[in-house]
């Protein structure tokens, strides 16, 4: 995966190599920041106008006073894009932290944000959107406002890796047996012609391809039920399928020992495959008939 050039630090643009920021910097020794990644398709952005305003409610969640508005922020990332002679398939990694200033837990006063972004080609993975993916399941010991979307991920991290380790796509996580999210993505469940998901509560993060998944139900007339099932009602579904930013909206075939449905992606996910597709404008499309 290549790393473009061009970074986008504070509010002007430098070469990736001079970027550099002092030893005492928030981010680094206490997570105090917030991040988005955002999708990119042919050198277009997806979903930018809800990862900006996820940004700005994170940051203010967390009390960081972003030194310029959206219409700014909007501005740069798209600057960002030229500068690079950005064309691919792709995606952006933004982060804004409370910024550098003497160790302490407090905040200090008068401190500006450290604020940076920078671009990283990223093909779509035709084979796990065709054929889905198996998946494992981890306790969610994360803290309690999970709709932050914060840089204190090492939860998320270590079931990413405990995932990685049993030859799995993604953690599905669950408190006392409810399903809420996985380590990075959120996650469905289809049944009988409806499909399931844990409510946007601060136990979740609200994530923006979910945002998405659900106008597209509404547009396909599937009903969506944001109700919280459980690990044991997995055995029983006729789909699964998870949904992020670099992973689109991916079948689910297997959790653990337990096949999902008949093992094969479902018809509900592959017609919101195509609706993300559509909505994206990708030309390469992979769904071509539901």
């Amino acid at each position: 995966m290549s790393l473009y050039s061009t970074i986008l630090s504070q509010s002007e643009f430098v070469d990736k190599d001079s970027l550099n920021y002092p030893f005492e910097e928030r981010g680094l020794q206490f997570g105090d920041g917030v991040y988005e990644v955002i999708r990119i398709y042919n050198g277009e952005y997806y979903l930018l106008t809800e990862h900006v305003n996820r940004l700005y409610r994170s940051a203010e969640a967390i009390k960081i006073n972003i030194p310029y508005h959206k219409e700014k922020m909007t501005a740069l990332l798209y600057q960002l894009l030229e500068k690079n002679n950005m064309n691919n398939d792709g995606k952006v990694y933004l982060q804004i932290t409370r910024g550098s200033a003497p160790r302490d837990h407090a905040f200090p006063s008068e401190v500006t944000p450290n604020i940076y972004a920078y671009l990283q080609d990223l093909p779509r993975n035709e084979n796990l959107l065709e054929n889905g993916v198996k998946t494992i399941s981890q306790r969610d010991v994360r803290w309690e406002n999970c709709y932050i979307k914060s840089l204190n991920l090492l939860p998320n991290v270590l079931a990413k890796q405990t995932a990685k380790e049993n030859n799995c796509y993604e953690a599905i996580l669950h408190r006392d047996g409810v399903v809420t999210e996985c380590s990075s993505s959120n996650i469905y469940l289809v049944k009988d012609g409806k499909v399931y998901t844990h409510p946007a509560t601060n136990n979740i993060l609200h994530g923006c391809v979910r945002m998405a998944v659900e106008r597209f139900l509404n547009d396909e007339n599937i009903p969506l039920i944001e109700e919280a099932f459980h690990m044991e009602d997995i055995q029983h579904a006729d789909e699964m399928f998870l949904s992020s930013s670099t992973s689109e909206v991916l079948p689910v075939i297997q959790l653990d020992s337990v096949v999902v449905g008949n093992g094969e992606p479902g018809k509900i996910t592959r017609t919101l495959q195509k609706a993300y597709e559509q909505d994206a404008k990708i030309s390469d499309k992979l769904i071509k008939n539901v």
